[in-house]
């Protein structure tokens, strides 16, 4: 019942933010609108901020889901895996575009260049899902191995995460067909950055010579 409860407040804040392109002006607004009691709505969320924060880790759970649903997701690479990610979410992101496009607009103009509170809980389940994929990467020779450098490889990605959402934000073309551009030459160009690459041969071509000696 407390979930049922949750989802609806989730639901009818979403639907006023798509509506009016702002969230409510308070709680009470938000309620009498529900007929609940405001004790009703911090039972489930300390303030609008927390549904922000829920909602943008729905789309990094549902667009992961709804990737993973595909018939041939299975024999994907890494590199893939990410690439059918960032569609789905892409185009979650255009269903509810109002709403994604002012939540973005407003934090990436507040903290340029770093993490925006309002994706503190998206960040964490995207890093797990690319840390997953990263290993599965190694086992298949997509990703190199490189003691000193890949535990920072999920900060690495969020970051192009970030690039890809702020790009989104800014992008006023047909369809966001630029933004569909730039998300596969930016993990085209990670890949190749993790993947093995000149400096891996010339490290091995250094170790065998030492191993000699």
């Amino acid at each position: 019942m407390e979930n049922i409860e949750k989802d609806r407040i989730k639901k009818a804040y979403l639907d006023y933010v798509l509506r009016k392109g702002t969230p409510p002006a308070s709680v009470f607004q938000l309620t009498s609108k529900l007929k609940i009691q405001e004790a009703d709505f911090y039972r489930s969320y300390p303030n609008f901020d927390a549904i922000d924060r829920e909602i943008w880790a729905d789309f990094a759970r549902e667009a992961r889901q709804q990737a993973a649903k595909e018939p041939v997701w299975e024999q994907y690479g890494a590199r893939e895996k990410l690439l059918g990610f960032y569609y789905t979410l892409l185009e979650m992101l255009k269903q509810n575009r109002s709403y994604a496009l002012q939540s973005l607009r407003q934090s990436l103009k507040r903290m340029p260049g770093l993490t925006p509170r309002v994706l503190d809980d998206f960040r964490q389940d995207f890093e797990v899902f690319v840390q997953d994929i990263l290993q599965e990467g190694k086992r298949k020779d997509e990703v190199a191995v490189r003691p000193l450098l890949q535990d920072q490889y999920p900060r690495f990605f969020w970051q192009q995460a970030l690039f890809v959402l702020g790009f989104f934000a800014k992008d006023e073309s047909l369809n966001f067909e630029r933004t569909d551009a730039a998300v596969e030459k930016a993990v085209t160009l990670s890949f190749d950055l993790v993947g093995r690459n000149t400096l891996d041969s010339a490290l091995d071509f250094a170790r065998f010579l030492v191993q000699r000696r």
